[in-house]
C-alpha cells in the first residue's frame, strides 16, 4: 500500500479504537500523536504513540505525526471516524493515476448512515458572517448556503473539490513536502482549509472520491453552540486565512 495514517487525540474518546482498527490493515504506518497524555489506544502491531509534553495545535500534531512516517501517502484521520474496507486503497488507486491529486477526500455518512456532505466551496465573506455569527440561527445557512455546501450534489463519482472537510484526507507526501505541511497558526479550525487553498496555488488538485467511503460522528460543536473556546478558536482560524490570502476579501 505505501500508505501511512496519522490519527490526533486530544480528550479520551472510546471510539478510538474502533478508528485505529479499521486503519490498521489498510495502511503500512500507523501513528497516534496524543495532544494531552491520556489512556493508550489498544496495543496494535507496529502502532507508534506520540505524547505532547504540552498542549499543541492540530496542525502541529498533525505535522509532528506526518513526519514519523515514511510512506509516500498519508492519511489524516479523526478519532471520530470508522474507514470502511478498501476505502484507503480506493483512494490511493485514484490519486496514482491523477498525478496533480494531491488532497483525496472520501463520501462521509453519520452512523445512522445519512450521506454527511463534505464537499465544500471556499469560503467568502458574507457566508462566513453568516455561519459563524449568531445570524446562523436567523439566516439558516444550510438553507440558504446550499451552493457553499454543494447539498445539491450528492454526486457519485469522482469531481474536483475546492476543499474537502477535515475529518478524512489522503494526502500526497510530495504535496505537504512542497507546501511545508500544515500551517501550525491554526490552534483547531480552517488548517484543512488553508492547506487546500495553498495546494490550489500551487496547481495541486483536490478530488471528492465518493467510492471510498467512511463514518464520522461529527461532534459539530461550532454549528450548534456560539460563546464557546471553540467559538474563539474558529474566529481565530478566520481571521488568520485572511490575514494570509487577503485576495479571499474579494469574494463577498
Amino acid at each position: 500500500m505505501n500508505v501511512a495514517a496519522v490519527v490526533v487525540t486530544h480528550t479520551p474518546d472510546s471510539g478510538i479504537e474502533n478508528c485505529l482498527t479499521s486503519l490498521h490493515p489498510q495502511v503500512d504506518e500507523l501513528v497516534v500523536v496524543q495532544n494531552l497524555p491520556i489512556d493508550r489506544p489498544e496495543a496494535l502491531p507496529g502502532l507508534v504513540v506520540l505524547t505532547n509534553e504540552r498542549p499543541v495545535s492540530l496542525s502541529a500534531n498533525l505535522n509532528c505525526g506526518i513526519a514519523a512516517t515514511t510512506a509516500p501517502w498519508v492519511v489524516v484521520a479523526n478519532p471520530d471516524t470508522v474507514a470502511d474496507s478498501g476505502a484507503v486503497e480506493v483512494l490511493r488507486d485514484f490519486a496514482a493515476t491523477h498525478p496533480r491529486a494531491g488532497v483525496l477526500g472520501p463520501r462521509l455518512r453519520t452512523p445512522e448512515g445519512e450521506w454527511q456532505p463534505s464537499r465544500r466551496r471556499f469560503p467568502t465573506v458574507s457566508g462566513t458572517l453568516v455561519r459563524r455569527t449568531p445570524l446562523r440561527a436567523l439566516l439558516k445557512p444550510q438553507q440558504r448556503q446550499r451552493s457553499h455546501y454543494l447539498l445539491d450534489e450528492d454526486v457519485v463519482e469522482p469531481v474536483r473539490a475546492d476543499w474537502l472537510l477535515g475529518a478524512f484526507h489522503l494526502l500526497r507526501r510530495s504535496m505537504l513536502d512542497e507546501l511545508g505541511g500544515f500551517d501550525e497558526g491554526f490552534r483547531l479550525y480552517g488548517e484543512e482549509i488553508d492547506l487546500c487553498y495553498r495546494a490550489a496555488r500551487a496547481g495541486w488538485e483536490r478530488w471528492y472520491v465518493p467510492a471510498a467511503a467512511v463514518v464520522h460522528r461529527s461532534s459539530a460543536v461550532t454549528d450548534r453552540r456560539f460563546l464557546t473556546r471553540h467559538t474563539v478558536w474558529h474566529l481565530r482560524s478566520i481571521a488568520r486565512f485572511v490575514r494570509k490570502h487577503p485576495e479571499r476579501l474579494r469574494a463577498l
